[in-house]
């Protein structure tokens, strides 16, 4: 048996690099690969059969500074971190990681290379301070609430000791916008029950929320399917998701005006980590547009409550979109560009562990 086959036998075996989120990749001492983690392995898009033992440049081609790092470190045994690297994948184009480069002495002396994405990190970053809005913004909603309640019951009581009815008038405006007002705060508030889980079919959501599309649309709008069949059942509520899932396409419909092509697709994910609560296997469901994309000015704030691109949009669109898949343990994403805007829903396949 050989060294590379022992080493990789060894690191195998070791649940806690396989459950890592952070890609791991593990050189001999002339940068040949000897193993890879899980998460490497969906990052390069490549198996650990068919990395094993090729030098670390067929993966990535081109990088001089990141192979000069790597060499210092096999030269001197000194740890080295880089902060903020731009890498070129071959498969997945362009990534943005920090890197940390030290060395291991078992039998061998071999070199651990750790890649931890940096849009992952600051998406989790995202997601907490956009959880903490959430709960102001509720909090806030239900403040209103009871004043309202009281501004509207005091318009109907003055409403019935007038005699005029241009004084009336003011009394139903009144009572008119106080009305308005608590439906704002009811959609803010989002919906009351408590999610009903049952074991639900992806597949059947997004197709339900297809035909929903398609009575409303013509023929200008196309979809394309891009289902990955063995995705099993996820535990969620069905109408919720289909909720979700329909205002996500219709906003899509609406920036192309109804002109163009939505491709819905899925995929398995592996190691993914949904606020601090980490699964081995969740399912990535993916919206994707060929529309305008949206304003880069919005982005950063694109689930936020009452945050809108369009003169006759409320902003509680996506607002309800992120509770709801939050409800039901899920995150939601979206990275937008001119032709291409893509809306990222992710939910577990399995029940929660602490990492």
């Amino acid at each position: 048996m050989s060294v590379t086959t022992m080493s990789h036998n060894a690191f195998a075996s070791n649940d806690v690099l396989e459950s890592l989120s952070t890609s791991i990749l593990i050189l001999d001492s002339a940068l040949r690969v000897c193993y890879i983690n899980t998460a490497t392995e969906i990052l390069f898009e490549i198996s650990q059969r068919q990395a094993e033992n090729i030098p670390l440049q067929t993966l990535l081609p081109g990088e001089r500074k990141l192979f000069k790092s790597l060499e210092r470190v096999v030269s001197t045994g000194q740890a080295l971190i880089e902060r903020e690297v731009h890498l070129f994948l071959p498969a997945s184009g362009e990534v943005l990681v920090d890197c940390s480069i030290k060395m291991l002495d078992v039998d061998d002396s071999y070199v651990i290379l750790e890649l931890a994405l940096l849009d992952y990190q600051q998406r989790i970053t995202r997601d907490e301070n956009l959880h903490t809005q959430q709960q102001v913004v509720r909090g806030l909603a239900h403040e209103i609430k009871n004043p309202l309640g009281g501004l509207r019951g005091a318009a109907q009581l003055l409403e019935r000791q007038l005699d005029s009815e241009d004084l009336k008038e003011y009394t139903r405006i009144i009572i008119t916008e106080a009305d308005r007002l608590q439906n704002l705060m009811n959609r803010m508030l989002g919906p009351n029950q408590q999610p009903e889980k049952r074991h639900t079919n992806i597949h059947e959501i997004l197709q339900h929320v297809r035909q929903l599309v398609d009575i409303e649309v013509d023929e200008r709008l196309r979809f394309k399917i891009d289902y990955d069949p063995s995705i099993p059942e996820l535990y969620a509520d069905f109408d919720q998701l289909i909720q979700i899932f329909l205002n996500i396409v219709r906003n899509a419909v609406q920036a192309m005006h109804g002109v163009g092509l939505i491709i819905l697709r899925t995929r398995i994910q592996r190691n993914i980590t949904i606020e601090k609560q980490y699964y081995k296997l969740g399912v990535l469901v993916e919206i994707e547009d060929n529309g305008p994309g949206i304003p880069e000015s919005l982005q950063d704030s694109l689930f936020y409550p009452l945050v809108t691109g369009r003169a006759d949009g409320t902003g509680l669109g996506l607002y309800l979109v992120q509770n709801l898949v939050q409800r039901n343990g899920g995150t939601v994403s979206c990275s937008s560009k001119p032709g291409q805007t893509i809306f990222s829903v992710t939910f577990p396949l399995e029940f929660a562990r602490e990492r």
